[in-house]
Order: structure tokens, then sequence, then C-alpha cells
């Protein structure tokens, strides 16, 4: 089984940012997509952003502008670079594929307030 393994969350103002790491130890990272997805309590998961093996990005509407997905097929890595940070963002982040085909990963939580 394949371990994704999220990491650079934590405890930010409102107006901050933070970086998001996810290690996929895929044999052929470089031909999935993958996406960054959050969990807010009693709320159902959903998606945040993706980019393609070409690097092609989508995103939700309500982070447009502010969150950035990248990868480094090198590393097997994804990114997401977090500006502007809203307390609506507060959530646990986590990566998979766009079909979600991978086991979920422990997830790194993100909490923004003051």
């Amino acid at each position: 089984q394949v371990q994704l393994v999220e990491s650079g969350g934590g405890l930010v103002q409102p107006g901050g940012s933070l970086r998001l790491s996810c290690v996929a130890p895929l044999r052929f990272f470089s031909i999935y997509t993958m996406a960054w997805y959050r969990q807010a309590p009693g709320k159902p998961r959903e998606l945040v952003a993706a980019i393609t093996p070409g690097g092609s990005t989508n995103y939700a509407d309500s982070v447009k502008g502010r969150f950035t997905i990248s990868r480094d097929n090198a590393k097997n890595t994804a990114y997401l670079q977090m500006n502007s940070l809203k307390p609506e963002d507060t959530a646990v982040y986590d990566c998979n594929t766009d079909q979600k085909s991978l086991q979920w990963g422990q997830g790194t939580q993100v909490t923004v307030s003051s």
C-alpha cells in the first residue's frame, strides 16, 4: 500500500501563509493528476486544488487567487502554497490522486485563528 505523507500544517493568523507538502512514494508519480483536499469539522471532504502531469491546475472557487498547487516529480512531491489564509480555511488537509485511488494518509491540520 502506498502511504501518502502530508506535512506543513499549523496554527496561523488570518492573512498568513503556509506551504503544505505531500510525498507520494509512487513508482510512476509523474503520470498521476494529484490533488489536495480538505475536511472541516462536520463537513464533507472537498477538493481544493489539482494538478495534471503536464502542470495544468484547477482550484475550488473559494481558494482561487490565494492558493497555488505545484509538483516536483523528481521528489514525488506535491505542494500547496496557501496565502491570505482565512478562518474558513481551517481544516485537515490531505492529498490523493484526483480519483482518490490511494490510501489516505494522516493529513495535516491547518488552523487559521487570531
